[in-house]
Order: C-alpha cells, then structure tokens, then sequence
C-alpha cells in the first residue's frame, strides 16, 4: 500500500487545490459584486418634487424623456414627431477609475411621420456620458447628446434641436397644464410584485411652435404634444414580452395614458394609467380598466413584423378608436438601443367623431423588449 501514497496524495492534493479554486472564484465574485452598482428601488409613498424630479436620476438603472406629438406646416399638412433621450446606468465595476469608464451611457431617438412620404424618417444617436459631449443633468430637465438636446427653460416650456441626416427639429413646447403624476404619487404599478414598478409623470397639451427642415427648405410648425419621464431600477417582468402604450390629448382640454403590458401568448399580463378630465380630476386606472384590441394590423415590408396599427382602447368611462397617421412608422434602432418598435401618430375617434390625437407605442411584437 505504501507505493500508492504518492498518489494518494497527489489525489488529495487536486481535491484540495480544486475546492480552494472554487472557493476563491467565489470570494472573486463576491469581491466583483460588491462593487457593480447598487440600483435603487422604486418604493410606493415617495411623493413626487418639482422642479427637481424633472431632472435625471442617476442612481437609477434605466430613465426616459419621450416627447411625441402632432405638427401642422403652414399650409395645413399634418406631421407626427417623436423625440426621446434614454439614460442608462450599465451594471459595471464601480472601482474602474478611468475617465473613459462608461458609467452612464444615453441615447436618442427622433422621427418624423409625413404622410406625404408615407414611411417614418428617423435617426437615433449614442454617447457615454462626459466629456463635455452627453450630459443628463440633475435638477431639472437638461440632456444633450452633441447638438441634440432638450431642456426646460424659464416660463415652464421646453425647448429641443435635433440635427438629424433627413430633417432638423428646433421647437419650443410651452406647458399648459401640471404634470400628470401618474400611479400612486408617481409611483406607477408594472406588474404584480412592488418592485416592478417605475416613478412617472406625464405633461400633456404641450402647445409648441417652432421650424421644421428638410431638404434645406425650412417650414413653420405648431401643433400639441406629450411628454413623459419615467425612471425605474427593475427590469421587465419575465412574464411579460412588450407593451402597448397610448398617450392621447383629447379636444376637451382632458389627457389619457394608458398601457398593457402583453404576456408570452400575447395577452394582458398588466395594465394602467390616468384619465385627468377636462375639470382637471384625475381618475386612476387599474389593471382591469385597460384593455386594447386589434382594429387592424399592418406587416412591415422591412422586417416582416406585424403590428395592430389601428386599435381599440378601452380605459375606464372612455372608449376610443385609435387610427394611424399612416401605417409606416415602424423604428428601427438597432443601432443604439437594440429595439425595432412602432411609434405612430394616431387620431383617436369615438364613432364617426374624431376626439383627440396622440401616439400609440407597440413594442415587442417581434421579441422581448430587453430591458
């Protein structure tokens, strides 16, 4: 037996050696996890501030301002525009002491919906934060990407330019009524565990005015618009694969969001959102009060998808035809965000009667949304 002790050892020794291996790529990992990010929670109860929750929210993983609204040019054709900046706070080592770490990171999207042309025009924009060349600012609403931006300035209005490769925007958006805070407080329901849940308000009946180019040729709009910002740390809940999403100015002077968000066989995983009437009262919706449904549908002659581009929105006391601008408003951003979604301008009718316009957003009818 003796002669077989080297070996026993050797044996004993690998086991040894193995387990320590194991053992220290855990500690490693730990080590690692300590010092990735600690996103925060979005809690029900934290009360919504202005001006400051304007403002970006860094410590946050994932944060939106969407602007999407209705131009008319001075001799009366109709235009749909889209303008949206995206911060992210990417899950990395936040001991990297580098300059070029990319600790936050923004992108943007722009369109513009000319039925006249009958397909979107976009273009979409990336950058790490710093630098002097991409800011979100805290405080108040102030994100650039080079000589794209938007910002609120003094008198509650928002100003944007996007120079984009087919079109520039430079428009003033004046506000004319409060943030609609959405949820309870702000906080917005995603789904059925507290945490899935984001921090949201909205500005609807944005009157704007300002110059549309393209094709060297600069026209006058104005028209009415929706902003919304939205911040949360949780990802998508894994039940769900996308959402819809409308916001909708309707000619009484009252404002409606509404959203579901679709489970893996296409059904109603959650739903929301806020009716504020024309007196200005607000009526929460709950999960049960949203509903949408297909009137029509329209397969991309691009990417082969199929989107229901007309629908009926059912939200609470009102019920509304939703229409498209156009059937072409498909976003392909695979360049930045990694997303191919429909984001159109739609009139929203109640029988033959048009009732308001907005947009409708349609995200995940080809995979699930990754975030």
């Amino acid at each position: 037996m003796r002669r077989h002790a080297p070996l026993l050892f050797a044996a004993l020794l690998a086991v040894l050696l193995g387990a320590w291996l194991v053992a220290a790529r855990a500690e490693q990992r730990h080590e690692q996890q300590k010092d990735m990010p600690v996103y925060p929670a979005v809690v029900p109860g934290h009360a919504l501030a202005f001006p400051r929750d304007y403002g970006s929210h860094a410590e946050f993983r994932t944060e939106w301002w969407y602007v999407t609204g209705w131009l008319r040019t001075a001799s009366g054709a109709p235009l749909g525009f889209q303008v949206t900046f995206f911060r992210s706070r990417p899950p990395l080592d936040q001991r990297n002491p580098s300059r070029f770490a990319p600790r936050e990171l923004l992108f943007a999207h722009a369109a513009i919906s000319d039925p006249a042309l009958g397909k979107l025009q976009h273009d979409e924009r990336s950058a790490r934060s710093g630098f002097g060349l991409a800011t979100a600012a805290d405080g108040d609403t102030d994100v650039h990407i080079g000589k794209w931006f938007i910002m609120r300035t003094p008198g509650d209005r928002y100003r944007t330019t996007i120079e984009a490769r087919d079109f520039t925007l430079q428009l003033v958006l004046e506000t004319t009524q409060p943030p609609l805070v959405q949820g309870d407080q702000g906080y917005s329901s995603k789904g059925p565990r507290p945490a899935q849940a984001s921090y949201y308000y909205s500005s609807p009946h944005l009157k704007v005015s300002g110059t549309v180019m393209r094709q060297g040729k600069a026209e006058r709009v104005s028209g009415d618009a929706w902003l919304d910002h939205e911040w949360s740390s949780e990802y998508l809940a894994e039940e769900a694969l996308g959402w819809d999403w409308a916001g909708i100015n309707l000619d009484d002077g009252s404002a409606l969001m509404a959203f579901q968000m679709r489970d893996k066989t296409g059904g109603k995983f959650w739903a929301g959102g806020a009716l504020r009437r024309a007196d200005g009262s607000v009526a929460a919706l709950a999960p049960s009060d949203v509903s949408f449904s297909a009137l029509r549908r329209w397969r991309s002659p691009r990417t082969g998808i199929d989107y229901p581009v007309a629908m009926q929105l059912r939200a609470g006391e009102v019920t509304l035809d939703l229409m498209p601008l156009m059937d072409d408003q498909e976003l392909d951003s695979r360049a930045s965000t990694g997303a191919i979604y429909w984001e159109g301008a739609v009139t929203a009718r109640q029988g033959a009667r048009t009732a308001g316009r907005g947009y409708l957003e349609l995200t995940g009818y080809s995979r699930r949304v990754g975030f």
